[in-house]
């Protein structure tokens, strides 16, 4: 609780005071640094601004964690998710999804990656696997989509391997930060994404040159967007509003879109989006119990049966 209390207040509002109805405050993931961060999105945030009549003020945390609990604690009403991050938000702090982004192509989708420097003898998926102790790994946040949940789920999960003992040394840390610590020999191998290594290529063109794709996931859902349940209806239909028409004409506002992730703006979503998510974190606890050699057979069945359930009400 004194962890969740912290990354609360590391936000730097407190824990009194109630939420003004004219004030909204948007936290935004940390998949890279604070800097980047505000000069993508500060644009759309004062644009959001101007267009509700809200005073909308932007909140960067360390991590992903540190978002949705400031959203649990109604320090934060509106944020920019990863789609695990995003459940954890409707899960635990009152969140609901209402829009998702699209790409500039028009698709809803991107892409997790493995990724190793381009001097690497690593090759494939398999040559990792096989030659993990003595592989330094760089994991994404635990929260995030891309960076954690989908290759522990079909990297990992699947080929009932644990991320975290399987490597000679295993660090977590944001998209932009594994990035460079590949292109720099930093770590032998890490999670990265589609989006980041775009920017990447943009922001770090020397970099970028020495990062080389080993492992492609399946298609991702776009990153929704998250605000809090109890906002006043008034104000849920104004922050909707203006995501859904965002960029649909102007060409300064399509701009910004660009630059935030080459996108053509946003669509209305909802929790429905995070279903494949849920799917795919319970398909990773089953191998897990499956794997564990310390259960017994009934508890294990109990587990399994009980995941079983949670799977079958998902469909």
């Amino acid at each position: 609780m004194i962890k969740k209390l912290i990354a609360a207040a590391a936000f730097g509002l407190g824990m009194a005071g109630a939420f003004a109805q004219d004030t909204l405050n948007m936290g935004l993931i940390s998949t890279e640094s604070s800097q980047n961060l505000k000069a993508d999105w500060q644009p759309l945030i004062d644009d959001l601004s101007k267009q509700t009549g809200l005073k909308v003020n932007a909140f960067f945390a360390p991590d992903y964690a540190g978002i949705i609990e400031g959203m649990r604690f109604n320090k934060v009403q509106l944020g920019w998710f990863g789609n695990k991050s995003a459940m954890e938000a409707v899960d635990r702090a009152n969140g609901e999804v209402f829009a998702q982004k699209v790409n500039a192509d028009g698709t809803l989708g991107y892409y997790s990656y493995l990724i190793v420097n381009r001097e690497s003898p690593l090759q494939t998926l398999d040559d990792v696997l096989k030659n993990a102790k003595s592989l330094s790994f760089g994991n994404g946040e635990p929260n995030s989509t891309s960076g954690y949940l989908v290759p522990g789920f079909y990297v990992f999960a699947q080929n009932k391997i644990d991320a975290k003992t399987a490597f000679r040394i295993t660090r977590s840390a944001n998209h932009e930060a594994n990035a460079l610590a590949v292109a720099n020999k930093q770590v032998d191998v890490a999670t990265n994404n589609s989006e980041n290594l775009e920017k990447i290529k943009e922001r770090f063109p020397e970099k970028y040159k020495d990062i080389r794709v080993i492992w492609t996931s399946p298609l991702i859902p776009l990153d929704p967007l998250v605000m809090r349940k109890d906002l006043p209806e008034a104000t849920k239909t104004k922050i909707r509003n203006f995501f859904i028409n965002y960029a649909k004409t102007d060409p300064r506002e399509k701009e910004i879109v660009m630059k935030i992730s080459k996108l053509a703006g946003f669509k209305e979503s909802s929790d429905k989006q995070l279903l494949p998510i849920r799917q795919i974190e319970l398909f990773g606890q089953r191998n897990k119990i499956e794997a564990d050699a310390a259960l017994g057979d009934a508890d294990r069945k109990a587990k399994l049966a009980d995941i079983d359930k949670k799977l079958a009400a998902l469909n």
